[in-house]
């Protein structure tokens, strides 16, 4: 069983590349499933605090503050969403190989995850000169920052168009195969 780990700031295209990568990997046979590590987050948005699940209007504040300030450091839950993602990898690896995560943000989740699986993939998704929709606020915080100091992905992806990103998918993939690892 492989783990692809993307990360990247807001708005970078970790999922579009989240789901190129799955198509990918189902061309070469695989059973890929792409995961949120934040599902729960969401899960608490949609049926407890009325978020109708669109993307354009993602409560992004409340994501913030529930998963950081609350269930982190108020709670003292650290590994909260961490242990959620590896219950639902051990209940879904019946039926899949392959795992995609598009939404790590935190160094102690590209970490954890290294730590927890004996063939992971990280890559980090960047995007500049995109002006994304968040708050000054937003910006700064831990969520938005503390991948900038996490320096041991295995790939750093530009994510300048469609074309480039679907590039950068297969290249990816081949890598991976020819280093003998199973994806």
């Amino acid at each position: 069983m492989k783990i692809y780990v993307i990360g990247g700031k807001a708005k970078t295209g970790k999922s579009t590349f989240g789901e190129l990568l799955k198509e990918e990997l189902k061309d070469y046979g695989y059973k890929p499933c792409i995961m949120h590590l934040t599902e729960p987050l969401y899960t608490y948005a949609r049926n407890f605090f009325n978020w109708n699940g669109n993307e354009s209007e993602k409560p992004r504040e409340f994501l913030q503050k529930m998963g950081i300030e609350i269930i982190k450091e108020k709670l003292g839950k650290e590994d909260f969403l961490l242990r959620r993602f590896y219950e639902d990898v051990e209940i879904l690896s019946t039926f899949f190989d392959t795992f995609i995560i598009v939404d790590a943000r935190l160094i102690d989740e590209f970490k954890s995850i290294k730590n927890h699986f004996d063939e992971v993939v990280t890559i980090k998704v960047e995007r500049t000169k995109y002006e994304d929709y968040l708050s000054e606020e937003e910006k700064e915080h831990r969520t938005e920052t503390e991948i900038d100091h996490f320096h041991e992905f295995d790939y750093i992806i530009e994510n300048k168009n469609l074309k480039d990103l679907k590039e950068s998918v297969m290249e990816i993939v081949r890598n991976e195969e020819k280093d003998g690892d199973t994806v």
